[in-house]
């Protein structure tokens, strides 16, 4: 069974949440509205902020094992996001708004991704080749492969993604 976070992790992200948007607030002399958050984000992603509902969804399953990264990092770096949207509306994701307000705000090193080991979260991977390496595609990209829906390239060498075997890892999913 899945342990999850219980309400005092809840709690305590409410608190960590209202104290980035205070930091925001004395730097840019107005008040933002609290987000709502919840603990539905799935897969290996550790948190997304929803811009047009100001809202927040954050990964219980890494949550559990990484909060002081949560509290430090991930919690911010979506605060981040809405600070952004409030100030100055339609803005690259982690462009230069956003790190400012990570660095000058919030006194945090912009990183756009994070360092938490997934392997409670991820799920089967799927080979691929290309002309220059191997890659390991989620089952929602493979999917869509297998669909015709879209094609996927090589950022290094520009070819197309051909599938080598089927499942290469089949870790449980908690």
């Amino acid at each position: 069974m899945l342990n999850r976070p219980n309400i005092t992790n809840l709690i305590q992200i409410e608190v960590v949440a209202s104290h980035y948007l205070s930091l925001a607030a004395r730097y840019f002399k107005r008040e933002f509205n609290h987000p709502k958050i919840t603990l539905d984000q799935r897969g290996k992603c550790a948190g997304t902020a929803r811009l047009r509902d100001w809202h927040i969804r954050l990964n219980p399953v890494l949550l559990q094992d990484n909060q002081a990264e949560f509290e430090n990092e991930v919690i911010p770096h979506e605060i981040a996001h809405l600070v952004v949207h409030a100030i100055w509306g339609r803005a690259k994701p982690h462009g230069a708004e956003w790190r400012k307000v990570m660095w000058e705000v919030f006194n945090i090193t912009p990183r756009t991704t994070h360092k938490m080991d997934v392997t409670k979260v991820q799920g089967a991977v799927y080979a691929y080749q290309c002309e220059c390496q191997q890659h390991q595609l989620s089952i929602r990209r493979h999917r869509a492969i297998l669909r015709g829906d879209r094609q996927y390239c090589c950022r290094r060498c520009g070819a197309n993604l051909q599938q080598l075997t089927d499942v290469t890892d089949s870790s449980p999913r908690p």
